[in-house]
């Protein structure tokens, strides 16, 4: 594979660079960015990493917030009165942020860090043994690959992406999950899934709902769990760890590890999430600012690249009961004459498949879905 250098590139002609010829040479290795900084002294990126001039330009006018996502407390949640409190802060915070933290969530500091590992392990193990899982059809329960848009998007992300997909109906016992991480994952999801239950009664409550709402939507029935594994780049100013997007299902909830690059967008500045020890963090997804008729935000957010890594994040994305054709809308309590509904009903299975055949960084969420009677990935 030819090494582009990202600055040279931008004297590049079209002619003279095929971009799609570099995306396959760099797909066949099946080694990832992982494979790609372990084969050579990489001092510049490809330039299927590098972002447009026009995008690069921008950057240099962002503004940054210094300002903090918020950050609650779920001990005591047993308690009436803290509950109470409680509701009132994820409220204030899906509302307003469509992002939070979650601290004294349940889940063992142990579990978290085993979860942590166990996708280091995966990713840093020979290449040939994880040959096995890369592919690009992402109907397979397990999946690596780098970049899900890898053909059809504008810039590359600085990032491999193992795939683990948790059906309702489907025994966590199971043996699908790669055997170097599979108790790690298994110990994990079962937790994770316990805590989306909560989030999701906390959420019906405050949105003034009967707490079991949202489970009854089956909001919570099916999961992705995905680890991300971001390797040191040589050229983090002309790259970017994941392009910015909203999430396209209900609920996120992501580990990461103790390395800064999650950034959230608010009032049209970037404000960084930095590692909480213990914490999670939780950001509102596109389905539940649909079906709360825009009461509760899903905002765009970021990762960038790092001089320095790897930097492991692990999101687990809600999307309900994929694969079904179950049909979405905002639910009928929190429509007014005053508040109609900008939205029709969502199929979930062609609204998951609109998602996968846009690039990432060209997504635009629910924009794609207001004023239409009904949604059906078109």
């Amino acid at each position: 594979m030819v090494v582009s250098g990202g600055q040279e590139s931008h004297a590049e002609t079209t002619l003279e660079y095929d971009r799609t010829k570099e995306l396959k040479a760099f797909d066949e290795t099946k080694a990832g960015v992982k494979g790609l900084t372990d084969t050579a002294v990489v001092a510049k990126i490809p330039r299927i990493f590098v972002r447009p001039a026009e995008e690069l330009a921008e950057e240099l006018n962002c503004r940054r917030a210094d300002i903090q996502v918020p950050v609650i407390d779920l001990g005591g949640i047993q308690r009436l009165d803290r509950r109470k409190e409680i509701v009132n802060e994820i409220r204030t915070a899906a509302t307003e942020w469509g992002f939070f933290q979650v601290v004294e969530h349940g889940i063992p500091v142990g579990v978290l860090e085993q979860m942590i590992e166990g996708v280091r392990l995966f990713h840093e193990q020979d290449v040939e043994a994880k040959k096995e899982f890369y592919t690009r059809d992402n109907t397979r329960s397990v999946l690596l690959n780098s970049n899900y848009d890898l053909f059809i998007s504008r810039t590359a992300n600085w990032r491999d992406s193992l795939i683990m997909a948790v059906s309702a109906y489907q025994s966590l016992e199971s043996n699908y999950f790669p055997a170097i991480c599979r108790e790690m994952v298994m110990a994990y999801a079962k937790h994770i899934e316990n805590l989306a239950r909560m989030l999701f009664r906390l959420l019906s409550e405050a949105l003034g709902l009967k707490a079991d709402h949202l489970e009854t939507m089956e909001c919570a029935e099916g999961f992705s769990i995905v680890g991300h594994y971001y390797p040191a780049c040589p050229e983090p100013e002309l790259a970017i760890g994941t392009s910015k997007h909203s999430d396209i299902g209900f609920l996120t909830i992501l580990l990461q590890s103790q390395l800064s690059g999650l950034q959230v967008l608010c009032e049209d500045q970037w404000v960084d999430v930095p590692p909480t020890p213990g914490a999670l963090v939780i950001n509102i997804g596109d389905l539940l600012q649909l079906v709360s008729n825009d009461k509760l935000k899903s905002n765009k957010h970021r990762v960038l690249a790092n001089r320095v890594g790897p930097r492991i994040s692990v999101p687990c994305f809600f999307y309900g009961p994929v694969p079904s054709s179950k049909l979405y809308s905002s639910i009928k309590e929190l429509i007014s004459e005053g508040e109609p509904s900008p939205y029709g009903e969502v199929q979930l299975d062609k609204y998951i498949a609109k998602f996968f055949s846009t690039g990432l960084d060209e997504y635009q969420g629910l924009d794609y879905y207001r004023g239409k009677k009904t949604l059906q990935g078109a």
